[in-house]
């Protein structure tokens, strides 16, 4: 019978050949040695709690290990075992000092491997947004998915996971702020709004140094896209006589002491070949 991931992504149908080995029981928990552990290369988890760990660590101390990893042998090494599933527990039992440790070993291919470290840590549902970011991109990767796909194939909404994978294309700086949870992903969602990397890379220090909410980053954000009016250049007056550049001088005086009364004047000035131009609109009404 297929593992329940198997059944969600097809596996064992197509792809790498089953690895088959009838020395052991694939149900069967045995005690191996924790130092011939290794942890899973697929692992999606970047951090761990340590503080969580110890926890886990007392309470296996009490009562002992309830559900045993599950392991895989490593082909070119001799009695040793990569993590599939279980790397609290087995940090949980390093910090015990413990020799061995209850495990099921399995025969799995680095895809069946890599699909069940991501599932399992995706169902746990405490993977920070850009692990599981990072997750979903390389489920996408594995099994040559969509992103609809690969969303009702977890049961989640396409603009779930297009949301998320968004993130991944944020700078380092950024992705390591919400890795870090120094930053919310409503506040990197907003930084998606700005193109340039360097300009995010700013935002974000803003948001660090002067504690920015969401809102206040997005209306930050709001400011930076808003387009800029360009101001009319008024004409240079070097190198004409100095009657003109009284003339000048005197037209934009008696606007500004126009506006001054509260009318709205608008003036366009307009440097041509032979003359300067002075367009002026006066409205009928103040």
């Amino acid at each position: 019978m297929l593992q329940p991931f198997n059944r969600i992504f097809g596996l064992g149908d197509k792809g790498e050949p089953e690895i088959k080995n009838e020395e052991f029981n694939p149900d069967e928990v045995i005690q191996l040695p924790v130092k011939n552990i290794q942890p899973n290369q697929y692992q999606p988890r970047a951090l761990f709690n340590e503080e969580k760990i110890a926890e886990l660590a007392q309470t296996i101390n009490t009562h002992g290990m309830i559900q045993p990893i599950v392991v895989r042998r490593i082909p070119d090494k001799e009695g040793h075992y990569e993590l599939i599933a279980g790397e609290r527990r087995w940090r949980a039992v390093q910090l015990l000092e413990w020799e061995n440790v209850p495990a099921i070993i399995r025969n799995m291919t680095d895809t069946q491997t890599a699909s069940v470290a991501l599932i399992e840590n995706l169902q746990r549902e405490e993977l920070t947004v850009i692990e599981e970011a990072t997750a979903y991109a390389k489920l996408l990767e594995i099994h040559q998915l969509t992103q609809e796909a690969l969303a009702q194939r977890l049961g989640k909404n396409q603009s779930t996971i297009a949301n998320k994978l968004r993130l991944l294309k944020l700078p380092e700086e950024v992705q390591a702020a919400l890795l870090q949870k120094k930053i919310t992903e409503r506040h990197a969602r907003a930084l998606i709004k700005v193109k340039d990397q360097e300009v995010q890379i700013k935002l974000l220090e803003d948001i660090l140094q002067h504690d920015l909410n969401v809102k206040q980053t997005e209306e930050k954000i709001a400011q930076l896209n808003q387009p800029k009016e360009k101001k009319k250049r008024k004409p240079r007056l070097k190198g004409v006589n100095k009657d003109i550049r009284i003339a000048m001088n005197t037209i934009r005086q008696s606007l500004h002491m126009v506006s001054d009364t509260g009318i709205k004047v608008e003036s366009d000035e307009q440097d041509l070949d032979d003359y300067y131009q002075i367009t002026i609109k006066i409205p009928k009404k103040k």
